[in-house]
């Protein structure tokens, strides 16, 4: 018998899936119609929102003289990777929202999966940069100026960004990029890599053991850092006094928030693409798949923004009333909702 390799996709677009043929793919959008238009609305506030947030603070972090230490300049990194990742989807996913055809082009999709595993990685590496940060602050208060001086968080922040970018530019456009497509469905309203990965009839041996393994050793030794920096801040609370434990748990909070928020979404976003998620509903599978995208840019401001005594006396007043200004403003007001009652003809 003779051996032949699989043909290349050829099907059309069908309103329940998403297909990939001659370097085009077609995204499933599992909204419905009825609720097509709100769900646009409240996504574009959403975004608003988030680039409001984290540009009021980066601003603030960056004008104020009081701010220009190494926890708040984290921050501001950590912001800036926040507007990254939310322009990585959010102009994407709100385009597909309207568009009936929910197209997008292969080299699209490559460049959208790039920015969205860049975002995940540098996010987790300054998470874990923030931990290191409070555990020399904490543990090794004598020594923390000459640590942390600032060519060495330039350095640091340097090696965060630049190790992400190369390592998944090398992923997407060197492994996966080159790997010809035959499958023609991803359950999915963004681009995946591990998906994309599995529609390809080209041999992707390679790719599978590459990801898995820089995955695993990545995640293991950035959360073994974290567990380790906590250890020890742990450690010397439970041997300071009330008032220092309360000012060092004060500046760990923020980030522990962040940190869990962060990973509760991208654990949730590996499960998915490996196991059969069939039991959980499709609204909350959607919405735990763009936790990590959606939720993470605006709980960072949100969560430092309030809990940082520091940044709130800077910025004179309650943060609360700008990071959530879109959101009340766009929902409350009488006059708005007609208008986009008006315009998008609801009902």
């Amino acid at each position: 018998t003779s051996t032949s390799e699989p043909p290349s996709c050829t099907c059309d677009l069908q309103i329940k899936a998403v297909t990939v043929t001659e370097g085009r793919h077609y995204f499933k959008i599992v909204f419905t119609a009825s609720i097509l238009y709100p769900v646009f609305v409240f996504l574009l506030l959403w975004y608003a929102a988030i680039l409001l947030s984290n540009l009021l603070l980066i601003a603030v972090i960056s004008q104020s003289r009081s701010l220009h230490e190494p926890m708040f300049v984290f921050m501001c990194a950590l912001f800036v990777n926040e507007v990254y990742g939310s322009t990585a989807i959010f102009p994407m996913l709100l385009s597909q929202i309207l568009h009936e055809a929910h197209v997008i082009t292969r080299a699209a999709c490559l460049l959208q999966i790039f920015c969205l595993y860049s975002y995940g990685g540098t996010e987790f590496s300054l998470l874990t940069l923030m931990s290191y940060d409070r555990y020399l602050a904490i543990c090794r208060p004598l020594q923390y100026s000459s640590s942390m001086t600032p060519t060495k968080m330039a350095a640091l922040i340097t090696l965060c960004w630049s190790y992400n970018l190369i390592v998944n530019l090398f992923i997407t456009y060197g492994l996966t990029g080159r790997l010809k497509p035959c499958g023609n469905v991803i359950d999915k309203v963004y681009c995946d890599n591990y998906l994309m990965v599995k529609l390809s009839c080209s041999d992707a041996m390679v790719s599978k053991i590459f990801g898995s393994v820089h995955f695993v050793c990545y995640v293991l030794g950035l959360v073994g850092l974290i567990l380790y920096s906590y250890a020890r801040i742990l450690r010397v609370c439970l041997r300071s006094s009330k008032r220092a434990r309360q000012t060092a748990l004060g500046t760990c909070v923020p980030h522990l928030l962040s940190f869990l928020n962060f990973s509760f979404g991208g654990l949730f976003e590996v499960m998915q693409s490996r196991f059969n998620m069939s039991a959980v509903s499709t609204p909350l599978r959607v919405f735990l798949s763009l936790h990590w995208l959606t939720v993470q840019p605006l709980a960072s401001p949100v969560i430092y923004g309030l809990k940082m005594t520091k940044i709130r006396n800077t910025m004179g007043f309650n943060p609360s009333i700008v990071l959530t200004s879109p959101m009340i403003y766009g929902l409350k007001m009488t006059k708005i909702r007609q208008m986009v009652r008006d315009l998008l003809c609801w009902k």
